[in-house]
């Protein structure tokens, strides 16, 4: 299994006219299998401190290790789900799940199986043939979690992925990953601008303070991942600790969200 430390991580894009000072002396330490949850005001950096996991951002100053081990590029075992899919529209469902794995240099046929199984996971495996443009808005999030679930990582990094989702298919497939962190066991970072999502999947809630982002709070969250937890007072109790601590930081919007 694999833990995630940043260590007085400091980034920095350069913009159109000035250069944008995303994060600074940002601090965070996820354990093995430990699911946690970053939420922030927009523009916090919370995007960035994903794909500076993920080794396909490098930081200014300070540190990012997996493992123990400093992150310098795309790490094998590293899954990261995006907002917008990531799908290639002329690859099948079943291409397109193995695509990590034969990027990865998996042979076709250890592939296509460990593709197929991943399929069957998230209720797929009849539609292996069909392509992206023929599925659902839920279905084409189900095709990225099952390309995670192929790659057998132990390190699963979430970029808002359900945020375009209806809320009933959105709860469905939080309780896919609920049920997928369950099954294996792995670290996960999950950024959500939704409280009751970083609530349902977060063993811990990293709240995030405008740009340039720092840890703001840290809000502990141990029934995470209990049956119905979403309907205990408990539940409701830890989304108003949090809604507070984020409208401290400006960060909460109509609706109860946090900005993205």
């Amino acid at each position: 299994m694999a833990s995630l430390r940043f260590t007085d991580v400091t980034l920095t894009y350069e913009g159109s006219d000035r250069p944008v000072r995303a994060l600074e002396a940002f601090e965070l330490e996820v354990a093995d299998g430990e699911p946690v949850a970053l939420i922030g005001p927009s523009g916090c950096g919370k995007s960035s401190a994903l794909l500076l996991a993920a080794g396909l951002l490098a930081a200014d100053s300070g540190g990012v290790e997996v493992a123990g081990t400093a992150v310098a590029g795309v790490r094998r075992t590293t899954a990261l789900i995006l907002q917008e899919y990531g799908l290639l529209p002329w690859k099948t469902v079943a291409d397109n799940a193995a695509l990590g794995l034969h990027l990865r240099g998996m042979s076709r046929q250890q592939a296509r199986a460990a593709s197929a199984s991943a399929l069957e996971r998230v209720g797929l495996a009849e539609f292996a043939r069909a392509y992206p443009a023929e599925l659902s808005g839920g279905m084409r999030q189900r095709l990225a979690l099952a390309r995670a679930i192929a790659l057998d990582a132990d390190l699963l990094l979430m970029d808002e992925p359900l945020s375009a989702l209806d809320a009933l298919t959105r709860e469905d497939l939080q309780d896919v990953l609920l049920d997928l962190w369950r099954r294996r066991g792995h670290a996960q970072v999950l950024v959500t601008h939704s409280i009751e999502e970083a609530v349902f999947l977060g063993r811990r809630i990293v709240v995030m303070t405008p740009r340039p982002g720092r840890v703001a709070a840290v809000v502990d969250n141990p029934r995470m991942g209990e049956p119905g937890y979403r309907d205990t007072p408990a539940f409701y109790e830890r989304c108003a600790e949090l809604r507070a601590l984020l409208s401290a930081e400006g960060a909460v919007h109509a609706g109860g969200r946090a900005g993205s």
